[in-house]
């Protein structure tokens, strides 16, 4: 039984102002929920699930799982539809500093959509990007709405908020390129071993203060007449070609 204050308390994370407060951040549905008890259960503080759902897994060690009817579920859910599981994990450890030498780094200037977070997260855990530098502009990545988007991969990539106008000047002796409507065509540029690529905001593009501290202005080449690309979509052609 999930009594009142318990689920108002798991329902206050779903806003930005309680997670940071609490440390802590939600996350819906058995593939993610399944995938974040795989990969870092010693994040997870509680799973409340019903019935169903926890006699077909196999926790083992001593994970608060707590049973619970669809009812109940309905009460503490972030989704239209609820999804038979919704686990309270620990925010991951971030405050270590950033190191970029030796491998490819996404760098996101104030992508505010958090489908687009999301889905940009879930496509560099597809290309082995362990790491996105954030301006402090982008959506919170423990937005529900982004958790949900990344389906699993926030386990496995690591997410920075920094502000880039300072932080990008002390990147010594690494490349780095933006991603512009005018540059050098992706596809002739050999894949990458190293190197910080900036994809900017979904209708603005790069601020030009940032865009001025690229070394070098890429492209996809265009066929069609379509103005932009979604900053995912833009992410996941640019990583293709470069990694």
């Amino acid at each position: 039984m999930l009594g009142k204050p318990k689920a108002k308390y798991i329902q206050s994370l779903g806003q930005k102002k309680h997670r940071d407060e609490e440390g802590l951040f939600i996350a819906e549905g058995p593939k993610i929920v399944a995938e974040l008890v795989q990969y870092c259960p010693q994040y997870v503080r509680q799973v409340y699930a019903v019935k169903e759902w926890i006699k077909d897994q196999s926790i083992t060690g001593d994970m608060d799982v707590v049973a619970i009817s669809p009812e109940e579920l309905e009460k503490i859910s972030q989704l239209k539809t609820p999804n038979q599981v919704l686990a309270v994990l620990q925010k991951f450890d971030t405050t270590g500093p950033i190191t970029v030498k030796g491998k490819i780094s996404l760098v996101l200037d104030t992508i505010q959509d958090p489908g687009n977070l999301g889905t940009i997260i879930r496509i560099a855990d597809w290309f082995g990007i362990e790491q996105i530098i954030c301006s402090p502009g982008c959506a919170d990545v423990y937005n529900p709405k982004v958790v949900q988007s990344t389906m699993g991969s926030i386990a496995r990539v690591k997410v920075f908020y920094t502000d880039l106008v300072e932080w990008l000047p002390e990147q010594k002796d690494i490349r780095i390129y933006a991603a512009a409507l005018k540059g050098k065509d992706i596809t002739n540029i050999n894949p990458l071993k190293e190197g910080l690529i900036i994809i900017g905001n979904e209708s603005k593009g790069i601020e030009e203060e940032i865009l001025a501290l690229a070394n070098e202005r890429i492209t996809i080449p265009k066929k069609g007449k379509a103005e932009s690309l979604n900053a995912g979509v833009a992410a996941g052609i640019i990583l293709s070609h470069l990694v």
